[in-house]
This record gives structure tokens, sequence and C-alpha cells, in this order.
């Protein structure tokens, strides 16, 4: 059995991890259990990395046989995390596996104790959580209640290679199209019911990068 404790950026986060992630390795006896960061309550925002770090270590230190994971948002990341100078020519993807190396490595080396080069797994969603729900563009209609939203979501997927691509500025992100056409969406109820609805598997279908992050975990020994 592997446990890992995935600290996580806000409640939706953590409701996507608990009831859509969790099941798919439930088979494979990895064990996911997401932790909000920062204090009781938080519930979100902008995720400076000094907050980060105190809580990947707080994972790490309390107890030796679980690995840690992250999923924070690569759009509007907070000040101070390694590897973030010196993106500007990188697509999102490869900015997202910078930063994740680079978190990677300054931990493992000022805490070799912690074995975070075994146990730490960073991973930043590109470009934010509501990318993972074009990936079916009919299933979040549906979720949403609003089936005659169909058309417009398929048009704005259609526009990039994958939902991962959907570009990360304060008008455009994803979260901000689909409250352009929804006003009344809800991140967290109606983001869970949209990510369960499409399902895992259609998801890591149509997300690289989000993929990459599933088949580290999966690769975790379970004995």
């Amino acid at each position: 059995m592997a446990r890992v404790n995935v600290v996580c950026e806000g409640p939706t986060e953590a409701r996507f991890i608990s009831d859509v992630l969790a099941p798919h390795f439930w088979s494979r006896r990895i064990y996911l259990t997401p932790t909000i960061l920062g204090v009781p309550g938080h519930k979100g925002g902008r995720v400076n990395y000094a907050r980060v770090r105190k809580d990947i270590l707080l994972q790490l230190k309390q107890d030796a046989n679980v690995y840690c994971s992250t999923m924070f948002d690569l759009y509007w990341l907070g000040a101070g995390f390694p590897g973030t100078a010196l993106q500007s020519t990188l697509v999102a993807e490869q900015k997202a596996v910078q930063i994740e190396n680079a978190v990677l490595q300054e931990i493992a080396s000022i805490f070799p104790d912690l074995r975070a080069d075994i146990r730490l797994i960073p991973y930043l969603q590109v470009h934010e959580y509501e990318a993972l729900l074009f990936s079916d563009t009919t299933a979040l209609a549906v979720a949403l209640g609003q089936t005659n939203l169909a058309t417009q979501l398929a048009q704005i997927r259609n526009r990039f290679e994958t939902p991962e691509d959907i570009n990360d500025d304060p008008n455009t992100a994803p979260s901000k199209r689909v409250a352009g056409i929804y006003p009344q969406y809800n991140k967290v109820i109606e983001g869970t019911l949209a990510a369960q609805r499409i399902g895992i598997d259609r998801i890591l279908a149509e997300c690289p990068h989000f993929r990459s992050w599933v088949e580290r975990l999966a690769a975790l020994p379970a004995e």
C-alpha cells in the first residue's frame, strides 16, 4: 500500500482528488488524501512558495512512510517559486515541468534526510483546474445544467490543441471562460460534478501534463 498526501490549492481541488482521482488508484492500493494549503478555512487564492514549502515539509516530516504531492494552478502562481526565472520562451507544460523540478531539487537538497527525491511528486495544473473540464464540453454543459451551452464550450475547446493550452490571462483563463458564458458557475459544486461526469479516463486522454502526473503516482510501489 502507498499513501500519498496531496497538498492542494482549495476546496475544489480537494473534492476532485477525493471524489474523482483517488478512486482511480484504489485497485492499485495507492491511496490519495487531499489536504488544503494553509490554515483551516482557507478557500484558495494566489499561492506563494513560502506557504507551499511549509506545508510540503510538514507532510514529509510527520510520517516517513507517506509520499507527498501537490496540485496548484500554474495560472496566477504566487511569488517565490524556484524555476520561474527565464521562462518566456517555454510553452505552458514546459514551464510547469521546470518549476516542479526546481521545487523538488530545492527541497531535496536542503532537507536530504526527508528523502524528498523519492517521496515528493510536485504537480502544477496547466493552467488551472477548469482546464480539465474542457476535456468533454458536452459533459461539462450537462453538469452545469445548461446543455444549450455545449456548442459555445466546444468552440472554446476547439481553438486549442489540448485543454491545458487554454490560456492564462485574467480574462481568458479556463475558469473565466466558463464564467463568461455561465456567470452562475459554482467552482466547488459544479466543478466537481463536471469532473465526475467527464470521468478520469477522458481527462487522461485529453490532458497530457495531468496524465504524466497520474502516471508518476501510478508508478509508486504499492508495498
